[in-house]
């Protein structure tokens, strides 16, 4: 079965959130939200989340499932504001313990934060299947950008999160703490050997340079012989070496430290400080 895919991008942080249906039942899926936030006044809002919602809200379906890629660590999830307007269970990797290990040591965050990943309400094993109305949903896990991402497989569609973009953009870095360029390799070639006409939708898009538009779905054909970074046939040893290298000049995502305090709690806010206000903290030469 092909489920029914709409695409929300938001420019501000170069992500494509996606609303995945069940076209016979109106079981949906929403895929890696976003929580708009202003770095500069600390301020948060719901206008990107908004859109989702008055999608579904339009469109008469019901949210069965708010399933993250990965830890994101360029933008905040919006998962809790869209469980408690229209429900659904929230999902992602089952390593994603690693993942709060690690920055909870960085962030040195209260020793209550649980790293057990029981913050979420579902943790997805590779090879897991998720229902969604008559339609299944496969759970592939694909590290390598960071130990918890996983690849969602929908009928002839698959979210692959930050693994790979756009052929002309490449894939994705690997030197996250937990991030492993030659893992990260491996991943790719399993998404690579899903059938040639699979539809695949990425996480996001920068909109490679000397092409006018945004874009967020290719196909596994295209990806496996025209990716600059890995298509074509390269090699592991080939893909590590540039991946390592290239890793190296690349600057951190804007939104990295408040993103990755609040997505490690599948998308809440740390608890407030005695004055009743939420503080995120900025680590000093610690990444």
């Amino acid at each position: 079965m092909t489920p029914t895919v709409k695409a929300f991008f938001d420019e501000a942080t170069f992500t494509v959130s996606y609303v995945v249906s069940d076209p016979e039942t109106g079981s949906s899926a929403i895929i890696d939200s976003v929580l708009d936030f202003d770095q500069a006044s600390g301020r948060t809002s719901t206008e990107s989340a908004d859109l989702l919602i008055r999608y579904v809200e339009d469109n008469h379906l019901n949210i069965v499932w708010i399933l993250e890629t990965h830890v994101h660590a360029d933008h905040l999830s919006a998962a809790p504001y869209l469980k408690a307007r229209h429900g659904g269970e929230t999902g992602v990797g089952d390593v994603i313990g690693e993942i709060q290990s690690t920055f909870k040591g960085i962030f040195n965050l209260e020793d209550e934060f649980s790293t057990d990943g029981l913050q979420f309400d579902q943790l997805l094993a590779d090879g897991a299947e998720l229902e969604l109305g008559k339609m299944i949903i496969r759970v592939m896990h694909t590290p390598g950008h960071t130990p918890a991402c996983v690849t969602f497989v929908a009928g002839d569609c698959a979210f692959i999160g930050d693994t790979m973009f756009m052929p002309d953009f490449g894939t994705a870095r690997a030197d996250f703490p937990g991030g492993d360029a030659t893992v990260l390799y491996q991943s790719i070639q399993k998404i690579l050997a899903l059938p040639d006409e699979t539809r695949l939708f990425m996480c996001h898009d920068y909109k490679a340079p000397g092409r006018e538009v945004f874009a967020w779905e290719t196909t596994v054909a295209e990806e496996r012989a025209n990716n600059i970074h890995i298509g074509g046939g390269k090699t592991e040893q080939e893909f590590v070496e540039f991946r390592s290298t290239r890793d190296k000049q690349l600057g951190m995502p804007k939104l990295i430290l408040p993103s990755i305090q609040v997505n490690i709690r599948a998308g809440e806010m740390p608890p407030a400080d005695d004055n009743g206000v939420v503080y995120l903290k900025l680590p000093v030469d610690a990444l």
